[in-house]
């Protein structure tokens, strides 16, 4: 019975930045060390074209960052700016690796990714974070031109995975973008760790 598994990127796939504000790691230190103040940044990058343009595809990060660092008091090169924002977000959820790993193994086992990400991150999470040796693809807001509050997203998703036995299954930590998964007919899991995949039935059944 095959089956597409698909892991969100933050919170679940990537410690740092998480749903919940009690989980996430703050990097306002990381940008008052380069002359940015993290308020700003919020309020005039992320917030604004980040979220506008750059998450789906509209706007190169590059080419967002070049037009607004400069005004938030960054001294440094764009390119600096980028690999400090790539590397901030960057450490693996190890013990859950170990767990797709297994699950990779076994012939009902689809592998995939939906994410919101820009298509510079996400070119750098499949490559040099390595998650294109575990998952066949990666479908991310970016790529499909909305973000996964769209179902649009997750009907983009199917036409790239194909059809399978069982609906996929889905584990990302945002309960609203679950629900718009759920609405389109995917199973569903609010991941707060790793033991919502492991105790999952179909996925410990496939662990044995």
């Amino acid at each position: 019975m095959t089956r597409a598994v698909v892991f969100d990127v933050d919170g679940v796939l990537i410690h740092g930045y998480h749903a919940r504000p009690d989980q996430r790691e703050s990097w306002d230190k990381a940008l008052a060390a380069v002359g940015v103040d993290a308020d700003r940044f919020q309020s005039e990058f992320i917030f604004d074209v980040f979220m506008k343009k750059v998450l789906i595809g509209q706007t190169p990060m590059m080419e967002a960052l070049d037009k607004r660092l400069s005004g938030m008091g960054y001294k440094g090169s764009t390119m600096a700016f980028a690999d400090l924002w790539l590397n901030h977000y960057a450490t693996l959820n190890l013990e859950l690796v170990e767990t797709i790993k297994r699950l990779k193994a076994h012939p009902d086992v689809r592998l995939f990714i939906a994410t919101n990400q820009d298509h510079m991150r996400a070119q750098w999470l499949w490559t040099t974070m390595g998650l294109g040796a575990l998952f066949e693809d990666i479908f991310y807001s970016a790529r499909a031109g909305m973000t996964k509050a769209h179902r649009g997203f997750f009907e983009f998703a199917d036409d790239r995975m194909g059809r399978f036995d069982e609906p996929p299954l889905f584990f990302d930590d945002t309960q609203k973008v679950l629900d718009v998964a759920k609405s389109h007919g995917w199973e569903t899991v609010l991941f707060t760790g790793n033991d919502d995949v492991l105790s999952h039935g179909w996925i410990a059944e496939r662990l044995r």
